[in-house]
């Protein structure tokens, strides 16, 4: 397998988890409907994340059946009512911990020194 199939392998495995990460942040600012969803996924992930519309459903299903979003209809200026979903307290908290837990965490000094060390090139292991 070359290096090409093999960052396409990882980069998907890594994705699929990484959906969730996105919606629940974005939920965090504000109540969405789920068409609006994954184009609001892909523009805030710069494009890395690309969800659809049936991923993006299933997804939130199962956010609401675990108490981690609540959602309502609302009337629509375009068309028929749509079914809003925003974070309940449990999927803040969620959210919240994660974060803490796995996204700052490369933020500290010696994760980021360790992270920096394999993007930057040395001279006798340029890439």
């Amino acid at each position: 397998m070359d290096l090409e199939e093999l960052l396409a392998q990882w980069e998907g495995n890594y994705k699929k988890g990484l959906l969730t990460f996105w919606m629940l942040l974005l939920l965090h600012e504000k109540p969405m409907y789920a068409l609006e969803m994954g184009p609001a996924v892909a523009h805030a992930s710069r494009e890395t994340i690309v969800a659809d519309d049936n991923s993006i459903y299933r997804a939130l299903r199962r956010f609401e059946g675990l108490g981690l979003v609540s959602s309502t209809l609302q009337d629509s200026d375009l068309g028929p009512r749509r079914r809003y979903y925003e974070l309940t307290a449990l999927g803040r908290e969620l959210s919240r911990q994660f974060i803490r837990r796995n996204i700052l965490l490369f933020q500290e000094p010696n994760v980021a020194a360790r992270i920096q060390a394999v993007v930057t090139p040395t001279e006798e292991g340029a890439s």
